[in-house]
Protein backbone atom coordinates (compact mmCIF):
# COMPACT_ATOMS: atom_id res chain seq x y z
CA UNK A 1 0.00 0.00 0.00
CA UNK A 2 1.25 3.46 -0.82
CA UNK A 3 1.58 5.68 2.21
CA UNK A 4 1.84 9.46 2.37
CA UNK A 5 4.47 11.01 4.69
CA UNK A 6 2.86 13.08 7.46
CA UNK A 7 4.09 15.69 9.93
CA UNK A 8 3.73 14.09 13.34
CA UNK A 9 5.85 13.32 16.38
CA UNK A 10 4.36 9.80 16.44
CA UNK A 11 3.25 8.90 12.89
CA UNK A 12 5.60 8.69 9.92
CA UNK A 13 3.25 7.88 7.03
CA UNK A 14 -0.39 6.98 6.39
CA UNK A 15 -2.08 4.99 3.63
CA UNK A 16 -5.67 4.00 2.95
CA UNK A 17 -7.34 1.43 0.68
CA UNK A 18 -10.96 2.54 0.22
CA UNK A 19 -12.02 -0.72 -1.46
CA UNK A 20 -10.84 -2.84 1.49
CA UNK A 21 -11.38 -0.07 4.08
CA UNK A 22 -7.90 -0.66 5.45
CA UNK A 23 -5.89 2.12 7.10
CA UNK A 24 -2.14 1.54 7.22
CA UNK A 25 0.06 3.58 9.55
CA UNK A 26 3.83 3.61 9.84
CA UNK A 27 5.03 4.95 13.16
CA UNK A 28 8.25 6.84 13.78
CA UNK A 29 9.36 3.85 15.88
CA UNK A 30 9.40 1.79 12.66
CA UNK A 31 6.28 -0.29 13.29
CA UNK A 32 3.67 -0.62 10.55
CA UNK A 33 0.08 -1.52 11.43
CA UNK A 34 -3.09 -2.06 9.44
CA UNK A 35 -6.51 -1.18 10.86
CA UNK A 36 -9.55 -2.97 9.38
CA UNK A 37 -13.08 -1.72 8.57
CA UNK A 38 -12.05 1.94 8.81
CA UNK A 39 -14.47 4.30 7.03
CA UNK A 40 -13.01 6.83 4.61
CA UNK A 41 -14.34 9.63 6.83
CA UNK A 42 -11.98 8.43 9.59
CA UNK A 43 -9.02 8.52 7.17
CA UNK A 44 -10.05 12.01 6.02
CA UNK A 45 -10.33 13.14 9.64
CA UNK A 46 -6.87 11.82 10.44
CA UNK A 47 -5.28 13.47 7.42
CA UNK A 48 -6.89 16.85 8.14
CA UNK A 49 -6.24 16.82 11.89
CA UNK A 50 -3.85 19.44 13.24
CA UNK A 51 -2.43 16.76 15.57
CA UNK A 52 -2.43 13.42 13.78
CA UNK A 53 -1.05 11.62 16.84
CA UNK A 54 -3.87 12.89 19.06
CA UNK A 55 -6.48 12.07 16.44
CA UNK A 56 -5.07 8.56 16.13
CA UNK A 57 -5.19 7.94 19.89
CA UNK A 58 -8.71 9.37 20.29
CA UNK A 59 -10.39 7.91 17.20
CA UNK A 60 -8.47 4.95 15.77
CA UNK A 61 -6.30 3.21 18.37
CA UNK A 62 -8.26 0.46 20.16
CA UNK A 63 -11.35 1.14 17.99
CA UNK A 64 -10.47 -1.07 15.01
CA UNK A 65 -9.09 -4.56 14.51
CA UNK A 66 -5.29 -4.26 14.17
CA UNK A 67 -2.66 -6.32 12.37
CA UNK A 68 1.04 -5.66 12.82
CA UNK A 69 2.84 -5.73 9.47
CA UNK A 70 6.34 -4.86 10.73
Amino acid sequence: MNRIPVESSNLSSVGYDPDRRVLEIEFNSGGIYQYSSVPKSEYDGLMSASSKGSYFVQNIKNNYSTTKIR
